[in-house]
C-alpha cells in the first residue's frame, strides 16, 4: 500500500457532522444576515465609508445578541467558537462582503488578533488586542513590497535598525488592507540582513499616526479605488521610530509568526469563498427560474444552464468537504501537519469560486456584469483570491512536492 493511501484509511475517523446547537447558531446568523446586512449590500458596495453609519448599528446589534467575534476565546471578549465551528459561520458571513466586518472577525484584524493573543505581551494585548476585540479600532498588516514578489515572502527590503531603546523603521509596503482607519500596522522587517533567510524578518507594531508612517494613497482596483476598511494602500516608512517594546514575539520570528497567522486563516478564507460561491449560486438559480427568454420560456429550461447549476452544485459541496477535512487535519495533527491539505484548498477553492461567479455573471447576461448585483463586485474581489496568501502556482508546487517525495523523489 502506498503512503497516500494509509492516509486515507487513517482519515476515516472525521466527522464533519454539525451539532444541534451549532445548527440554531448558523440559522440565527442567516436570518440576520438576510434581514439586517442584505439590503445595505448596495450602498456599501459604492462607497464603504459611506454605509459605515449604518453597518456600525448593525455591529452593535450583533453585540447585543451575543454573536460578537465569534473566532475569539471568551476570556478576550468573543464566542469562544471552535475553529471548525468558526469556520462554518464564516461560510454563513461570506455570503456578504461586509458579514465578517459587521460580526468582527474580518480579515486583516481576525489574523492580528491571533497574533497578538499568542505572541503579545501583556502590555501589548491591553493596548492593543483588547480595543480591536472590541471593535473600536481596526488594524493592517503590512507585508508586502511591490518591489519583490510576494511568492518569495522571505526577501524584502523593509529595515527595522534597533537605536537605543527604538526601532526606526524604513520601507515600501502596498497592499496593506484596511489601512485607511486603521489605529496600528503589524509591519514585517528585515531586523538581522545577516540572519539565514527565514530568521532574517521580525513582525513589529507601529501606530499609524506615527511620524513618518506615510499612507501614500489607496490603490486602485479593477477601477475601484476603495475606502475606510474596504481598501488596499501604499504604504511607506520613513524613519519611523516605535519603541523595541512594539516588537512581536522574538527578534527574527517574522516569517514563524507569519506562517502561524497564514495556515488557520486560509480556511477561514476558504470557507468564505465557499459561502460567496453560494450566494453567487442563488442568484444564478434564482435568476435562470424566474428570467423569461420568450413568453413562457424560462432561462432554466435550457441545458447548458442546466449544466452549469449542477456543475457548481458539486463543486461547491466538493470545495467545502476539502475544507473541512483541512479543518480537521489542523484540529487532530497540528498546522504543520495540515500544509498538503492547506495548500490544496486555496487553490481549488479559490478556482471553484470563480467558476461559479463567472457561469452566475454569464446567466445574468448584461445584468451580470453591471453593478447592479453583487456578481461584479464578487468577480472584482474574488480573483485576487488567487494570488493573495500564496499564488495558485506556489501552492501548486508544494503540494506536488510533498507527494513526490513520497514517491522517492526530492526536489529543492
Amino acid at each position: 500500500m502506498r503512503r497516500d493511501e494509509t492516509l486515507r484509511t487513517e482519515d476515516r475517523t472525521m466527522d464533519f457532522s454539525v451539532s444541534e446547537k451549532l445548527q440554531k447558531l448558523l440559522a440565527k446568523i442567516r436570518q440576520f444576515m438576510e434581514k439586517e446586512i442584505y439590503p445595505l449590500e448596495a450602498a456599501g458596495a459604492e462607497n464603504f465609508a459611506a454605509a459605515l453609519p449604518e453597518l456600525r448599528a448593525k455591529r452593535a446589534l450583533v453585540k447585543e445578541m451575543g454573536l460578537w467575534a465569534p473566532q475569539i476565546p471568551a476570556a478576550y471578549g468573543g464566542m469562544g467558537l471552535s475553529f471548525m465551528e468558526h469556520a462554518l459561520v464564516s461560510e454563513e458571513l461570506g455570503r456578504s462582503p461586509f458579514g465578517h466586518f459587521v460580526f468582527n472577525c474580518q480579515a486583516p484584524d481576525a489574523g492580528n488578533m491571533e497574533i497578538l493573543m499568542e505572541f503579545g505581551t501583556a502590555k501589548q494585548k491591553t493596548q492593543w488586542l483588547t480595543p480591536l476585540v472590541r471593535g473600536d479600532i481596526r488594524s493592517c498588516f503590512s507585508m508586502t513590497e511591490p518591489e519583490y514578489p510576494g511568492s518569495n515572502p522571505v526577501w524584502m527590503a523593509t529595515t527595522a535598525v534597533r537605536q537605543g531603546n527604538e526601532y526606526i523603521i524604513n520601507g515600501h509596503k502596498w497592499f496593506t488592507s484596511a489601512a485607511e482607519g486603521s489605529a496600528f500596522a503589524i509591519v514585517m522587517a528585515v531586523t538581522d540582513p545577516k540572519a539565514e533567510p527565514h530568521r532574517r524578518a521580525s513582525q513589529i507594531i507601529v501606530p499609524t499616526n506615527t511620524p513618518g508612517f506615510k499612507h501614500v494613497r489607496n490603490i486602485p482596483c479593477m477601477g475601484h479605488t476603495g475606502t475606510d476598511w474596504a481598501s488596499h494602500a501604499e504604504i511607506r516608512y520613513e524613519n519611523c521610530r516605535v519603541p523595541c517594546e512594539n516588537l512581536l514575539g522574538e527578534e527574527g520570528s517574522g516569517f514563524a509568526i507569519a506562517q502561524a497567522r497564514l495556515g488557520p486563516g486560509r480556511i477561514h478564507h476558504c470557507m468564505r469563498f465557499i459561502g460567496i460561491s453560494e450566494r453567487a449560486f442563488d442568484l444564478m438559480c434564482s435568476h435562470a427560474a424566474r428570467r423569461e427568454l420568450a413568453p413562457g420560456d424560462k432561462l432554466g429550461s435550457r441545458q447548458t444552464v442546466q449544466n452549469w447549476i449542477a456543475e457548481s452544485r458539486a463543486e461547491i459541496n466538493a470545495a467545502r468537504l476539502m475544507v473541512l477535512q483541512a479543518g480537521w487535519t489542523i484540529d487532530a495533527k497540528g498546522t504543520k501537519d495540515a500544509r498538503e491539505e492547506i495548500s490544496l484548498i486555496k487553490f481549488y477553492v479559490a478556482n471553484v469560486m470563480m467558476n461559479v461567479i463567472d457561469r452566475a455573471i454569464q446567466v445574468h447576461g448584461a445584468l451580470g456584469i453591471s453593478d447592479d448585483t453583487l456578481l461584479s463586485l464578487f468577480y472584482r474581489n474574488g480573483r485576487a483570491a488567487r494570488i493573495y496568501d500564496g499564488a495558485d502556482e506556489v501552492h501548486k508546487t508544494v503540494v506536488a512536492k510533498r507527494i513526490l517525495r513520497r514517491y522517492g523523489l526530492e526536489l529543492h
